[in-house]
């Protein structure tokens, strides 16, 4: 199942040049993992709550290459460049199947009560 790797990083107030060498090496790490960008620090509308900073959105063939992606000595040896000069956070999360609604997902919850 396709599975995302999500992070929401606090926008500095200037970019580190070890950021920058981070975005230049990252696509390089995530090919092995047939990973790609869905979201890469686009507007953020913020409807509820609040917001701070921007989005990255990668999406993986499932949670497995994912995790062998962010776990990989290749991924390992850049992420220093980002995470020692942005603050922010990093989720992976599995989507969901064909056919998924969220009344079937309230109905599993129920039956679970």
């Amino acid at each position: 199942m396709t599975a995302y790797a999500i992070a929401h990083l606090r926008d500095p107030e200037e970019f580190h040049p070890e950021v920058l060498e981070y975005m230049e090496r990252i696509q390089a790490t995530m090919d092995p993992f047939s990973g790609r960008f869905l979201v890469h620090g686009g507007a953020v509308d913020v409807r509820e709550g609040r917001w701070p900073g921007s989005v990255v959105m990668l999406e993986f063939p499932s949670g497995e290459n994912a995790r062998d992606w962010y776990e990989s000595a290749a991924y390992q040896a850049i992420l220093p460049l980002r995470a020692d000069h942005l603050e922010g956070d990093l989720i992976i999360v599995e989507g969901v199947g064909p056919g998924h609604t969220a009344a079937a997902k309230a109905a599993a919850i129920r039956a679970g009560i």
